[in-house]
Order: C-alpha cells, then structure tokens, then sequence
C-alpha cells in the first residue's frame, strides 16, 4: 500500500517537474521515486494487511509483483536518459502517465474485490492509450492510439459484465466470499457465474495478449514510440498475468474443471499464433509483439496446472521475460536510431560495428528463445515440468514444438548480427544505456545460474 501512494505522488511530482527549465529533472525524479517505491514496497514484506474494506490485500504475492514491475520500469526510465526516438509529449508528461499506470498496475496485484480489480485495469490501460499516440504526427501512433482505446473499451465491457453476473449470483464482489460460495455450493454452479467466469477470461486474455484476444498487439507496439512499447510489453504484461492468476487461484480453485480445458486451448492457440506468425515479420519490434504474444501463452500454462505450478513459476517466468525484453528493446533503441530502421536487416554488421552490442543482443535473444544456461531456459523449463506433473503431457508437447520454432525467428537476428553489413562505422553508446544493457544481461544469465533467488520467495 505504500508503494502505491509513493507512486500516486511521484505521478504528480514528475507531472510539476516540468515547469523547470532542467530537462533531466524529470529523469532524476522518476528514478528517485521508483527507488523510493521499491524500497517501502520491500519493507511491507511478510505483513499481509487489507486496506479499503478488504479491497486491496497486500501480501507477499502483491510485494513481489510490485517489486518486478517497479524495478522494470526503473530500468525503463533510465534508458530515456539516451532515448533518442521523437516523441512529441515532453518528458515530465511521459513519466507522469508511466507513474499512474504502475500505480494501476499495482492495484491489480494487490486486490482483494472485484470492483478493485476493474478500477486498477482502467487506471493502468488509459494513461496507455495517451502514450500509444504520442507521436501525434505519425500516422502508424495515431492508428496505435485508437486501436488500443477501441478494443481496450470492449474488452473492459467483458469484464464489467462477467463481474455483474458474478456478483448476482455471489452476492459479493470479494474473492474471498466468491471462492466460499462456491465451495459451499456442493458441486452445483450456476450458469450465469460460469458465463461471467468466462467473459472475465477474455477482458483479461485481451490485456496480456492471449489469442483471440491479441489483435490490437502487433500494431498497438509498432506504431507506439519504443520506450512506451517497452513498458508495455513488460510491465504491463507483468500486471496483467499477476492479476489473472490470483483471481483464478483464489476465487475459483474449487471449479478448474469448468475453466481449465478453456484455458488449455487458449494456451495453445496463444503459443501457435504468436510463434507461428512471428516468423514472418521482417520488423523486429512486430516480431517481439508476436514474440510477446507466444510468451502470454507460454505463462498460461501455469493457469491449467495450478496445482503443480505455484505463484513462485510465474514470478521467475516474468522476471526472466522482463529482463530479456528491455535488453533487446534496449538494443532495438540504439539501432533505430543508427539506421532508421526497427528491420532485421538493420541488425547486419553489428558485431562488426560494436561487438559489445553484438554480444549483449545474443544474450537477450538468447534468453527469449529459452536457451540454457539463460533464465529463459529455466523459466519455461519449471512451467512445462509443472504441466507434466499436472498430467498435461499434450500442451506441453506443443509447448516444447512452439520453442523450437521461436528459436528459428530469435536466431534469424543473432544470425544478422553476425553477417556481413554495408555499413562499417562505430556505434556510440550513451554511458547509461551501457549500464542498463549490462544489468539485463547480466540478470539473463545469473538467474538462469541461480533460480532458485526467485523461486524460494512466494
């Protein structure tokens, strides 16, 4: 709870900050607060209280997303320091709206009633559509912008719906009295809370980006500046699942039979459509919103072997996907800006022209595609373990196939890197983007050598 009112107020003090004339104020602000935000937000560990008349919980599970999605986005804000990409927004307005998104994304952590759970999806996705736009004179932002407030507007009409039918039945809007009810209901579920189960399933599919539900994605992250692309792709995605997995771990353990099957085969129609598409992008950043999209269905796994995969998979699965997304957007900034391009063919001749950037992009995309020793490797490994455990041996299957075709696409850019390029001219790198390349990749690699750091907190 904490954290979230450290937020809310550095939403305003980045907002104010740009009355200065000290362009960097804004920069230095923002990194103070997230600083600021993590650290009480660690302070709460092992206390477990509920503020607002048990709407929001804060627990361990809630302290650890939060933490992800703090420091994600500390290493977000950081790389504006060298951010080169024009947006027309200024800086101090930029990091206000990332500061009200977080702090929505920390009440979808953190809640404990449904209503909450609606109020943090709102409050995280519309300083998003503002961000999407930014670039106001460019025609693929623009498009970004009203794809995303469009289908964002529709799929929470979903969800407010599946939370009416629910609480007409329930009575409650407590995950805590839905998940009694129907334990108390003696195998006998109403229909109409089935209908509202599922109608919260796919506002939810839509946030993370799970097939059907993932159109918006591709153009919504190619016609958005990058650095916002960025934190969509992570922090937002972190909150998303978080918030998916402890509404279905908490209000609706006692029906998986009514709801896993569903999820089974969103799993690997998420996993197939983002890969398999994936391959044919010749844009990097669309192939990382495919890429996005393949990994949305990777973490649904956990959803159909709850029991066998505790919070602690899904934790470790989006830190390694953090970490390995802002390196390689991170690496995707530089080259923008050095050829104007966001194609694969942009990537050729780069370990010629920087071997370090040659190095730290192997790494991430490395880490994406799931190969040892990198986090991605591990990550997915203790999701598709847990599957078999549950006895679903047939997603796991196409899990496994869905990974060898990612590594096809991931390797397409390595394999550019290490090719022949027309351009010879040394790279530049600004000293903070150094900074934050070496901290993602470094993060890559150690918690792929040391998982259990994340496995042994939830």
């Amino acid at each position: 709870m904490n954290a979230l009112l450290v937020l809310s107020i550095a939403g305003l003090a980045a907002l104010f900050s740009g009355f200065s004339h000290n362009k960097k104020l804004a920069v230095i602000v923002s990194l103070l607060a997230l600083a600021a935000a993590f650290t009480v937000n660690v302070l709460d560990w092992n206390t477990a209280v509920r503020y607002y008349n048990d709407m929001i919980f804060v627990d361990n599970y809630a302290i650890s997303f939060t933490g992800v999605m703090a420091l994600t986005m500390l290493l977000i804000v950081a790389l504006f320091v060298d951010y080169k990409e024009s947006v027309e927004v200024p800086n101090a307005e930029i990091f206000a709206l990332l500061f009200f998104s977080l702090a929505g994304g920390v009440m979808l952590v953190s809640y404990s009633n449904l209503l909450m759970l609606f109020l943090g999806i709102e409050i995280l996705s519309i300083p998003l559509y503002i961000l999407a736009g930014s670039k106001r004179h460019t025609l693929t932002s623009n498009e970004a912008a009203i794809k995303y407030f469009l289908l964002g507007a529709f799929a929470s009409a979903f969800l407010l719906f599946g939370i009416v039918l629910i609480y007409g039945v329930t009575a409650s809007f407590h995950i805590d009295a839905i998940a009694a009810y129907i334990k108390n209901g003696n195998g006998q579920t109403p229909g109409l809370l089935v209908a509202g189960m599922f109608m919260l399933i796919a506002g939810l599919g839509f946030k993370i980006s799970a097939a059907p539900f993932h159109f918006w994605t591709p153009d919504v992250y190619q016609g958005s500046p990058t650095i916002v692309t960025t934190f969509m792709s992570t922090v937002v995605k972190t909150a998303g699942i978080a918030a998916f997995y402890r509404l279905f771990a908490y209000a609706f353990p006692a029906i998986t039979a009514e709801w896993i099957p569903t999820i089974a085969v969103l799993a690997a129609l998420t996993m197939t459509v983002g890969n398999v598409t994936a391959v044919f992008q010749s844009s990097v950043k669309r192939m990382l919103a495919y890429s996005g999209i393949a990994h949305a269905g990777y973490l649904l796994i956990a959803f159909v072997s709850i029991s066998s995969n505790p919070a602690s998979s899904v934790l470790y699965y989006l830190i390694a996907y953090a970490v390995s997304t802002v390196c390689a957007f991170a690496v995707l900034m530089v080259i923008q800006h050095t050829t104007g391009s966001e194609e694969v063919d942009g990537f050729k001749g780069l370990s010629k022209r920087s071997p370090f950037l040659a190095f730290i992009t192997t790494v991430a995309f490395i880490s994406l595609a799931g190969i040892p020793p990198t986090a991605g490797f591990f990550a997915k490994f203790y999701l598709f373990s847990g599957a078999v455990k549950a006895g679903h041996l047939w997603l796991t299957i196409i899990a496994v196939l869905n990974s060898c075709i990612a590594i096809y696409y991931y390797f397409r850019v390595i394999t550019a890197v290490y090719s022949e390029g027309t351009d010879s001219t040394t790279i530049e790198l600004g000293s903070v983007q150094k900074v934050v390349m070496i901290i993602t990749a470094v993060l890559a690699v150690a918690l792929g050598l040391f998982p259990e750091m994340v496995i042994s907190l939830l």
